[in-house]
């Protein structure tokens, strides 16, 4: 199974920066009719939504907010393609005794685990409803073997893999595709205290839609994933 970009609908979640917003870039490029750029703050977005002629749609979302959550579905009801790609890395080093690491882990497993849970049961029937369409879960190298400067965000990342594979087999009758992203370092906001080679935003969303085009269920997007994601997957 595969997803043609051209023509689409997509969502994408954490939209205003990162890959999230190379996404939506990257969709306007191929083609895409619609792109819902989900944001905790959409005015971030105004920007691009004006230069796109209509075609980027902000929406206000906050995926650990039922109320956001249900509000997007009901405003994006023509989505063929939903990425998931809202996540927070919340620490960064310590001691394994540590008390911060449950802190830390509570709010990654809110985000980025519950969270992506939470817009996929949204959308799937919307999904459904639109003859299938694909999803597409931002998950990480570092879900498939653990960093212990990382430790609770590999953990978090690890369940959204878990979560992929279970939206996999239950949403295979309805006819989507369903696609796990596992990038290496990428030059984001988020992978700044990482002081290593990293792959443009750009290029990782480039690979992504790559990926989806080409039906690939595990989609490693830059040159270190591609080297190091199939061995621990």
């Amino acid at each position: 199974m595969s997803f043609i970009t051209k023509g689409s609908v997509a969502f994408v979640t954490g939209a205003n920066r990162g890959i999230g917003r190379a996404l939506v870039e990257a969709l306007l490029a191929r083609g895409a009719t619609k792109i819902y750029a989900g944001a905790r703050q959409p005015e971030s977005l105004a920007a691009l939504a004006a230069a796109s002629g209509g075609r980027v749609v902000p929406v206000r979302l906050d995926v650990t907010r039922p109320d956001l959550v249900r509000a997007a579905a009901a405003v994006a009801g023509d989505t063929t393609l939903l990425i998931n790609n809202a996540g927070i890395v919340a620490r960064f080093g310590g001691a394994f005794t540590d008390a911060g690491w449950l802190t830390a882990g509570r709010e990654e497993f809110e985000v980025n685990v519950l969270g992506t849970l939470a817009v996929t049961q949204a959308f799937a029937p919307i999904l459904a409803a639109n003859g299938g369409g694909a999803v597409a879960n931002v998950s990480s190298v570092a879900g498939l073997v653990a960093l212990e400067m990382i430790a609770s965000y590999s953990a978090s990342k690890a369940a959204v893999h878990s979560i992929t594979q279970a939206t996999r087999r239950f949403l295979k009758g309805q006819g989507t595709y369903v696609a796990g992203v596992y990038p290496g370092p990428v030059d984001t906001d988020m992978a700044r205290p990482l002081e290593i080679e990293k792959a443009t935003p750009a290029s990782a969303a480039a690979a992504i839609l790559d990926g989806l085009e080409a039906g690939v269920e595990e989609i490693f997007p830059d040159p270190l994933s591609r080297q190091a994601g199939p061995l621990y997957l």
